[in-house]
């Protein structure tokens, strides 16, 4: 088979994210030969912006209050985004959608306005809509009640109301806040790992995103093959709800049923551990 007709995977990163987070995997799957590219969403990575009071010395009084151009970014913005890479990367064959975190809301958007451009869509430990209509609905299911994600919004800075982002203060000094976040998000991370994890991730988030409309349809979404990979030690998206998603796309879809996979990590992976890669690599090696 000729190397234009190798699938490649368009990776979309989650909340107070950019395309870092998929770096060790991307540069995994190019050395093996695959195609691959991490989306930095608008806003995100080369555009992220970073307020001035964040900087040392922090200046926490005028953090909580300095305005933020991605107030004003949509979900619309996002999935036009990831769009116009998917319409570019599919000139040179297939196309394999993933997505992260919240990123799996834009996977689901992008999959509802492009089926026919996408060969599969993944998530990876991924929000999934499909009963309810958006991210924040499936944050008071019983499935989620043992989600740990209080503990990285207590270092949320300011009014998310009033700012139109949510702010996390990653550079925290607070040692309980930053063991907290450890737990939800990282698992048994250690301290330097944890260190260059934090300090990969942006202060600020979009409040629309959340409350955004993600579900996906039957008649577009439904219709492209979708593979699940649940992180079984997730304390941010906890297994149950991982398993709920995937009950409810396959009750929409029943013809098209999910193929499920499992990997023993925590939220953020990393997404370069030898397990998920081999999923990954199975899943972009085309079938004679």
């Amino acid at each position: 088979m000729t190397r234009e007709a190798q699938p490649t995977l368009v990776f979309v990163h989650g909340t107070h994210s950019s395309s870092y987070l998929a770096s060790g995997l991307i540069t995994e799957l190019t050395l093996r030969g695959h195609r691959a590219v991490a989306v930095d969403l608008p806003g995100h990575g080369d555009d992220a912006f970073y307020p001035r009071a964040y900087q040392a010395p922090q200046d926490l009084e005028a953090l909580a209050t300095e305005s933020s151009p991605l107030a004003k970014l949509t979900i619309d913005d996002y999935a036009e985004r990831v769009v116009d890479v998917v319409r570019r990367a599919r000139r040179h064959g297939p196309v394999i959608l993933a997505g992260a975190s919240q990123g799996g809301v834009v996977v689901s958007r992008v999959g509802n306005a492009i089926p026919d451009l996408l060969d599969r869509v993944i998530y990876t430990a991924a929000y999934c809509c499909v009963d309810l209509p958006n991210l924040s609905a499936y944050l008071s299911t019983q499935e989620n009640a043992d989600s740990l994600l209080p503990q990285v919004t207590a270092a949320v800075v300011g009014d998310p109301a009033v700012l139109g982002v949510a702010r996390v203060n990653w550079r925290t000094a607070d040692p309980a806040l930053i063991d907290g976040i450890r737990e939800c998000l990282a698992g048994d991370f250690t301290d330097e790992a944890m260190t260059r994890l934090l300090n990969t991730f942006q202060p600020d988030e979009p409040v629309s995103i959340p409350v955004a409309d993600a579900r996906g349809e039957a008649h577009t979404w439904g219709r492209i093959p979708r593979t699940y990979i649940r992180f079984t030690q997730d304390r941010l998206i906890p297994p149950a709800l991982q398993d709920r998603f995937i009950a409810e796309a396959d009750r929409l879809t029943p013809d098209n049923p999910t193929d499920v996979r499992s990997v023993a990590a925590p939220h953020v992976g990393p997404f370069n551990r030898p397990e998920l890669v081999g999923i990954l690599v199975e899943l972009l090696t085309p079938r004679p």
